[in-house]
């Protein structure tokens, strides 16, 4: 996989790994995001972490489950710290229906740059589509985007330039 992206992985996705695997969607999710963490671990891909995942994830009430989230973020190559710009773009978001914590990540993954927000969140995921022209960030559910991703590189290599 030759792009380098840089992904922000919500909380929801970082916990799905460790969610019960038995249901064919939390199974392929977990897969599609153990996928991505793969090519950031490698290096090829660069996993966004942030103030807000951090303040999220804290309030995770399984230890054990925190702090094997938490690990997955060790591999996180760019840390988004709090700002004025990242507030004042989450109230901006508030005032569109997001969560604050859905508000102040979505922020932090335009703050950052990212190419792709990824979610497991059904609710997130519809509202972003439908405020779509408002939101400077793809955001995307893990499975959907590692999918076309895959389809893309391989129609590149079927038609080299």
């Amino acid at each position: 996989m030759s792009k380098q992206y840089k992904i922000y992985l919500d909380a929801c996705c970082l916990n799905r790994p460790f969610d019960d695997q038995t249901q064919s969607r939390i199974y392929l999710e977990a897969q599609a995001v153990m996928t991505i963490l793969s090519q950031c671990q490698s290096a090829t891909w660069k996993l966004i972490n942030s103030s807000a995942l951090i303040a999220e994830l804290n309030q995770t009430p399984d230890l054990s489950r925190l702090q094997n989230v938490k690990k997955l973020l060790d591999i996180a190559k760019i840390k988004v710290v709090n700002s004025t710009f990242i507030e004042n773009r989450a109230a901006e978001l508030q005032l569109l229906g997001f969560s604050s914590y859905d508000a102040t990540h979505i922020a932090s993954a335009e703050r950052s740059q990212a190419d792709v927000f990824l979610t497991t969140d059904d609710r997130l995921f519809k509202k972003a589509q439908k405020n779509s022209q408002l939101i400077n960030v793809l955001i995307n559910n893990p499975v959907q985007w590692l999918a076309e991703v895959i389809q893309a590189e391989e129609s590149n290599d079927e038609n080299p330039k």
